[in-house]
């Protein structure tokens, strides 16, 4: 046996290299729920980096829907859906959706990431241009890269430049796609949706949005971005997640019924692998129900995070130009960053750095997230602990 060649010595040369530039990592064990205060490794810190948008993770409600899916269901669906065919609590989930959502159908998947690499793929051809913005999430970029079409990338947001990649298309391809996001996960704006939309329609595009951070969060009862800028009828693909502000797992994409019946069919990970336990999907449609019944948890979310932003932005760190709950706390060099989450964690605070390949080099970034059920003393606490620790590191004065 050539036990030199399998000792892996290139991985161990570059994890070596991670290690030398100070971003090398081991993820922390959390003994509990993800809960605005968690149990991590056999202490309490304030939870400022979840996506659990609503505290919805370890609602009771949910629980008592998974629950009972299991007792009915089982613990998993057997096989995938074109073998062993829909559960009815599947049927169930993807009508909940689509009448939350206004759209016809709603076609789901095991996750976001998901949704963006087996709907990219199924509904665009190689005669098609793919247009994207600069900071789309890597799983648009992933499910791009799946198909043998022409690619172009607009400047963030710059819809100058959007228009003159439309009108120099005009004729040259089969179909053209936008694909953007609804909200930019990394620093919390919103895409200007209501011009790409005009945009698309003059020059014969679909729109494709992936909207994960505003599911939820966004638009009357969290219903997205799309719902926020009254756009219904008028954006062709919307993916939204069933694992942030839901609080579970999984993904879907709100389409017309013809679109979901090709994605029954082409879909690669609906097709290759099995889909929702029932467990996620029963809590999943319970979330969607509280949603559509009661918005209270999303206004509690919205007066959290405009309160946490408030504090830090007068405190002098660079909060960007957020305009959702996420707040980026740019700190730029990267090592800097993951010294500076170290040491909020050691503090009691635990934010997670996001630094190159997830953002530009040079952005590196503490991400604050709050949930619904954060307290206001929870909140003055963490923002105590990151003026103290900001102050010694001397990144604010």
């Amino acid at each position: 046996m050539n036990k030199e060649l399998h000792e892996m010595k290139y991985l161990a040369e570059k994890v070596a290299d991670l290690k030398a530039k100070g971003l090398y990592r081991t993820l922390p064990v959390n003994q509990g729920a993800c809960e605005p205060v968690l149990q991590l490794e056999d202490r309490e810190v304030i939870n400022l980096c979840s996506n659990n948008y609503l505290s919805l993770a370890n609602d009771a409600r949910l629980k008592e829907a998974a629950i009972k899916a299991i007792e009915r269901y089982g613990v998993g669906a057997g096989a995938v859906r074109t073998i062993v065919g829909n559960q009815s609590i599947h049927e169930e989930l993807e009508k909940a959706l689509a009448e939350f959502k206004k759209v016809e159908r709603c076609f789901i998947y095991q996750s976001g990431y998901d949704c963006n690499i087996g709907t990219i793929q199924a509904i665009c051809d190689k005669d098609d241009l793919l247009i994207s913005d600069q900071l789309n999430h890597a799983s648009i970029i992933d499910g791009m890269r799946m198909v043998k079409a022409t690619k172009q990338v607009y400047a963030h947001s710059n819809m100058e430049e959007l228009e003159a990649l439309l009108q120099a298309a005009q004729g040259k391809y089969h179909n053209i796609f936008i694909f953007t996001d609804g909200v930019f996960s990394m620093d919390g704006d919103l895409a200007n949706l209501p011009k790409i939309v005009e945009l698309a329609e003059k020059y014969g595009a679909f729109t494709y949005v992936d909207d994960a951070h505003g599911s939820g969060t966004m638009g009357s009862h969290g219903r997205g971005t799309v719902d926020h800028f009254n756009l219904h009828g008028r954006v062709d693909f919307v993916v939204g997640t069933l694992s942030k502000a839901i609080g579970v797992k999984g993904g879907y994409v709100a389409c017309k019924e013809v679109s979901y019946q090709w994605l029954s069919h082409r879909a690669r990970p609906v097709l290759f692998s099995t889909t929702l336990s029932p467990a996620d999907t029963a809590a999943a449609k319970k979330a969607i129900e509280i949603l559509a019944e009661d918005d209270s948890l999303q206004k509690q979310l919205w007066d959290n995070s405009r309160y946490i932003k408030e504090k830090l932005t007068a405190l002098g760190f660079n909060t960007g130009h957020s305009e959702t709950p996420i707040t980026p706390v740019i700190i730029g060099d990267e090592a800097k960053t993951m010294r500076f989450s170290k040491a909020l964690l050691e503090r009691g605070v635990f934010v997670s750095a996001i630094v190159f390949p997830t953002v530009p080099a040079g952005t590196g970034r503490v991400r604050v997230m709050v949930q619904a059920k954060h307290t206001k003393e929870q909140l003055d606490k963490a923002v105590a602990i990151f003026a103290a620790v900001a102050k010694e590191m001397g990144i604010i004065s």
